[in-house]
């Protein structure tokens, strides 16, 4: 019968073998996992208390930390769990899963970082027609297409990556479920994954200039348009 149902585990390397470095590393990871959570809780917190910091910059800085808490707790909690309970056995929907929510999280960090780049540099080179050129409106749409753009290319990688077979040694080299390290032990072909991770570079290479353009625009559109007012 063909219709059998074999669940594929992967055995996650870890960062260690020794036993008796593994409540240590524990401590240590944890004590840091809180510290990250706490840190970026706290930006939160001050940015929505204090009215004079509802500013773009902030808002961007608030997006960061939110996008800072998923991006720890995609990886850190299952590494904690591992080296709790010596258990490194995950299966390959949850490791699918796991690139899932790693790759979003790393594309938004990255985009929204590359965002608040051109935002210093209107607030700085362009001081006077900043709250006109960054918008409110204009705000949440550059994170919105952020969140769609990340949410779409991980959705693509997830399902190429259900259409592999895995016939090599299962044992990943990392401590969590890596994109690399998941196309190695695969016996299928693995273009489509590995065109799409260059696609990305691609467009993430082009965002630079392509930003600075609409800024640039952006700019001249409006000192035309108050200069126009100030001739009226």
């Amino acid at each position: 019968m063909e219709n059998q149902t074999i669940e594929y585990v992967l055995v996650l390397t870890g960062l260690s073998d020794l036993p008796s470095l593994q409540l240590p590393l524990f401590l240590v990871f944890l004590l840091i996992y809180l510290i990250t959570l706490t840190g970026n809780l706290l930006i939160l917190l001050l940015i929505f208390t204090d009215s004079h910091l509802h500013t773009p910059m902030y808002f961007f800085l608030g997006t960061l930390a939110c996008l800072d808490m998923g991006y720890s707790s995609t990886t850190v909690p299952r590494m904690l769990f591992d080296l709790l309970t010596d258990r490194r056995v995950i299966s390959v929907p949850a490791c699918i899963t796991q690139i899932y929510f790693f790759l979003c999280f790393c594309s938004f960090e990255t985009s929204v970082l590359a965002v608040m780049s051109y935002d210093r540099y209107i607030a700085i080179c362009r001081p006077l027609h900043y709250m006109q050129i960054m918008k409110w409106k204009v705000c949440v749409q550059l994170v919105s297409v952020i969140l769609v753009f990340g949410a779409v290319y991980s959705l693509l990688h997830a399902v190429f990556l259900t259409k592999l077979t895995f016939c090599r040694p299962d044992a990943l080299q990392s401590f969590f479920c890596d994109l690399p390290q998941l196309l190695q032990i695969s016996c299928s072909d693995t273009f489509i994954n590995v065109l799409l991770i260059f696609v990305f570079g691609i467009l993430f290479g082009s965002e630079e200039p392509g930003t600075q353009s609409i800024s640039k625009k952006n700019f001249a559109t409006t000192a035309n348009q108050n200069w126009t007012k100030k001739l009226r």
